[in-house]
């Protein structure tokens, strides 16, 4: 009887996580579509009116303020916050108004400039469709974490084209643990959005071919996976000092625009800093490929390296929706750029441009969200022949998320952990 019991309860989490897994597909694949569509749109047509990326931001944040105000309960979206508060605290639930308060804010948000990504805002959204499911008791009563996570995993899969990092998001950065019923909801999920894969074409996030990589570059990737762990601090530092300082200005008409109008001047300095940035990546890359070493286009990747989690963080601060997700793999990637367009010029070591900027945004990312494994499959993902650099990615991986904990535990130690606290909430999103 007992057993009986066991197997029916089985099936119920394996039917609900696949009904999940199919809502959170759908939902990130037309979050992801839409928001690119429109991105470029709004970017191509204003690019020849520069001022105008002043005002874009401003309009975008604005009207997620008001969406919050009279539409979503006056409640802010917290990020990745909100899931961890509802897996860990069982009276908490995710309400189902997340749904579509993430899913808009996070394409206003990036559509109109904001310097972030629609990642945080699918990851939240499709948690809230698990959480939904889990709300109906004749259902699903029991499995809270696991229906969480199955929405988790087919979203991150569907926006990245990989079902095992949407597979290994959902256990190593949300749930942070593997039971039998964890991993039976999530490898549902994962086979759900692969099937989805599998009948619809998903295309690369970036459009380029991983040929090979040399031993003669690993120390080189030991440092710039050092250099990563450094910058993901300064991203997480910078988030929270930002999003403290604009949480004290009480006036909201100031804290939207003061926000949103600095990162319109920025996106009209560098164009390259507007919503998501991904397509950025290529244009750099090609731009390396087709011209000798300059001086500006140095002192370019360095402004970029900077002034992106700057102004991600701004965006955050201000009002808008997402993460570090996107602006990691962005700020990765370019800081890789950097570290070997530097290295060839300087000390001629005919090191391939794509391969550390893989490299440098997987390092990025893992530092981000202390997620090394997620990381590795998603960045291998990223570009065709991608896993041929799996060996120095999976290092690279390791050593910026431990890089980046040390760096953390010192300045912790120094601020008396007050960022620790801060910043176990605000890595991811």
């Amino acid at each position: 009887m007992r057993k009986a019991i066991i197997r029916f309860h089985y099936f119920k989490l394996i039917l609900i996580s696949i009904i999940v897994a199919f809502l959170s597909v759908l939902l990130a694949d037309s979050l992801k579509k839409i928001t690119g569509l429109y991105e470029d749109q709004i970017f191509h047509k204003v690019s020849h009116m520069p001022f105008l990326f002043v005002l874009l931001p401003t309009i975008g944040i604005t009207t997620i303020y008001f969406l919050r105000k009279y539409l979503f309960m006056g409640k802010a979206n917290k990020g990745i916050k909100e899931i961890y508060q509802t897996i860990e605290n069982r009276r908490d639930e995710l309400p189902a108004y997340k749904i579509p308060s993430h899913y808009f804010n996070g394409f206003l948000t990036v559509i109109f400039g904001g310097s972030t990504g629609v990642e945080v805002s699918t990851v939240v959204a499709t948690a809230a469709i698990g959480s939904a499911a889990h709300n109906k008791k004749a259902i699903a009563n029991i499995y809270k974490t696991e229906l969480i996570c199955a929405g988790v995993a087919a979203g991150v899969a569907t926006l990245f084209g990989s079902p095992l990092a949407g597979f290994l998001f959902a256990i190593e950065v949300i749930a942070k643990k593997l039971t039998k019923t964890i991993f039976i909801s999530c490898a549902c999920s994962a086979l759900v959005a692969w099937g989805f894969m599998f009948l619809f074409e998903s295309n690369k996030l970036f459009n380029f071919t991983v040929t090979d990589w040399s031993f003669h570059a690993v120390p080189y990737l030991i440092v710039l996976s050092i250099a990563a762990g450094f910058v993901s601090v300064y991203f997480t530092k910078t988030v929270i000092f930002l999003k403290d300082r604009f949480g004290k200005i009480n006036n909201n008409f100031i804290r939207v625009n003061a926000g949103a109008i600095l990162v319109g001047l920025s996106i009209m300095c560098f164009p390259q800093l507007y919503g998501d940035s991904y397509s950025a990546i290529p244009e750099l890359l090609n731009q390396i490929h087709h011209q000798t070493f300059t001086i500006g286009l140095s002192l370019l990747l360095v402004a970029l390296v900077i002034l992106k989690p700057l102004v991600a963080s701004l965006t955050l601060g201000a009002g808008g929706d997402g993460g570090v997700f996107a602006p990691s793999i962005v700020v990765g990637a370019i800081l890789g750029m950097l570290f070997a367009v530097m290295l060839n010029h300087f000390f001629n070591t005919q090191l391939i441009v794509l391969n550390f900027a893989l490299v440098g945004a997987a390092a990025a990312l893992s530092a981000a969200i202390h997620g090394p494994l997620t990381s590795v499959f998603l960045t291998c993902s990223l570009v065709t022949g991608g896993f041929v650099l799996f060996i120095p990615i999976i290092f690279a991986c390791f050593i910026a998320k431990y890089s980046a904990q040390f760096i953390c535990s010192y300045t912790v130690y120094s601020y008396k952990g007050a960022y620790q606290q801060k910043a176990a909430v605000v890595n991811v999103g």
